[in-house]
């Protein structure tokens, strides 16, 4: 049983109803025997800083409640703390996609899983993946980082205000198809093979889902100390249609115009500027110039409460 917990709540999760979620999970939080502090994000980034300062305080558990942005966060806080030092680390899935969570086994039932967390009894140590770009610039990210068409998937689904979680997801998957259908030629270098060509999509997998319900690589674990990509090819926009059940239904890797492979470490340069999204959160934007990145997974590097 932890001695000390931090929670860190984004209020604005699940299109602001986190707040709500947490105020109902108060009685849970109050039964625990040891210390625990509530912090509330107010700004991007800030649960970051919150889960560094949890750690250097000496918490030896740190819960985050939200979506896989706030466990991005949290989790990229915990990583710049020396192992010896670095927390536990729990979730509390009240996002849209929760992919991270249903990667680990974690209910959907909040209540249930504060208090499977607190407890904080089965851990497994997963593995994390570190980008650097060529500006030195580094983001950890612990379920899945895409490049191109996902990532301006990504950043079209923070501009739906009304719709939520999958349809969210899919309603940018249409405007992208529509709207960004703009292959790049790149060259991709990972530890076994190097190769050019013209895609429209590379997604880096450490879980096997992404968006809440698109099974892009269902064999992938985050604890076997590799990662998997996964490649479109320069495709049509029917044809981008015509997968994206593929890619609900993981049945994708059947089609010749799709590349999936498993690495270490993976270098990409393109001639296009880079959009890239970490864990669904917006890493490069409209407006980068940032053509060359590098990869490399991080074995056993952090303690997740499982489900």
């Amino acid at each position: 049983m932890p001695r000390k917990v931090k929670l860190i709540l984004n209020p604005m999760a699940d299109m602001g109803r986190a707040w709500k979620t947490a105020n109902d999970l108060r009685p849970i939080a109050q039964e625990f025997q040891g210390e625990l502090t509530w912090s509330g994000t107010v700004y991007p980034t800030h649960a970051i800083e919150l889960a560094r300062q949890a750690a250097e305080e000496g918490c030896d558990l740190v819960i985050a409640m939200g979506g896989d942005g706030t466990v991005h966060e949290v989790m990229n806080g915990l990583m710049q703390v020396p192992e010896n030092k670095r927390p536990v680390m729990g979730v509390v899935p009240i996002g849209s996609g929760n992919d991270f969570a249903y990667s680990m086994g974690i209910t959907q039932k909040s209540a249930y899983a504060l208090a499977h967390a607190l407890k904080a009894e089965n851990t497994e140590l997963v593995d994390i993946g570190l980008m650097t770009d060529e500006h030195g610039r580094q983001e950890y990210f612990d379920n899945t980082l895409g490049i191109g068409f996902d990532a301006v998937v990504t950043i079209r689904s923070h501009k739906l205000p009304i719709v939520k979680g999958f349809l969210m997801y899919l309603t940018a998957v249409i405007q992208t198809i529509v709207l960004n259908h703009n292959p790049a030629k790149v060259k991709i270098e990972t530890d076994a093979e190097t190769w050019e060509g013209h895609t429209l999509m590379v997604t880096l997998c450490n879980g096997p889902r992404e968006g809440g319900g698109f099974m892009l690589s269902p064999e992938s674990k985050n604890n076997d100390g590799k990662m998997e990509y996964l490649i479109v090819d320069k495709v049509s926009r029917g044809m981008m249609f015509r997968l994206v059940p593929e890619f609900m239904n993981g049945t994708h890797m059947r089609f010749k115009q799709i590349r999936m492979g498993e690495f270490k470490k993976f270098k990409l340069s393109s001639d296009l500027p880079l959009y890239i999204h970490a864990d669904g959160e917006i890493f490069t934007s409209f407006g980068s110039n940032l053509k060359k990145v590098e990869f490399e997974i991080l074995p056993q590097a952090l303690k997740v409460v499982r489900g």
